[in-house]
């Protein structure tokens, strides 16, 4: 278990994220890619009208999203993780379908896609 990661991504913009306490791969499979709480910051190239979105469920206890004009704000508690591994591997193949679906395990995904490596 990692107690915090940070990660820095640039996608259309900059993206900060932290995630504290996150479980990763080593723990039992129902408590697997958790976090206790996870954020980003972003500061995009392209502005947007302002919204909120707050949601429980699917995957997340709370999950609270700002946006406005350029800058957005996410948080989470008690949440499925965003599997950096993943994105980082869409960067390298710039392949928008080599993402999993977030519910499976990494075993499960090269299985199910093995035709695709």
């Amino acid at each position: 278990m990692k107690l915090i990661s940070l990660k820095h991504r640039y996608d259309y913009g900059h993206d900060w994220y932290v995630q504290i306490l996150n479980t990763g791969r080593h723990v039992p499979n129902p408590f697997k890619h958790w976090s206790l709480i996870q954020a980003s910051v972003s500061w995009n190239d392209y502005a947007s009208w302002p919204y909120i979105q707050i949601k429980s469920g699917t995957g997340t206890l709370l999950s609270v999203m700002f946006w406005v004009y350029k800058f957005g704000f996410d948080i989470g508690f008690f949440e499925r993780t965003w599997i950096w591994d993943h994105m980082d591997q869409l960067e390298i193949n710039n392949d928008e379908d080599a993402m999993p679906p977030w519910g499976h395990s990494d075993i499960e995904y090269q299985i199910r896609n093995k035709d695709h490596d």
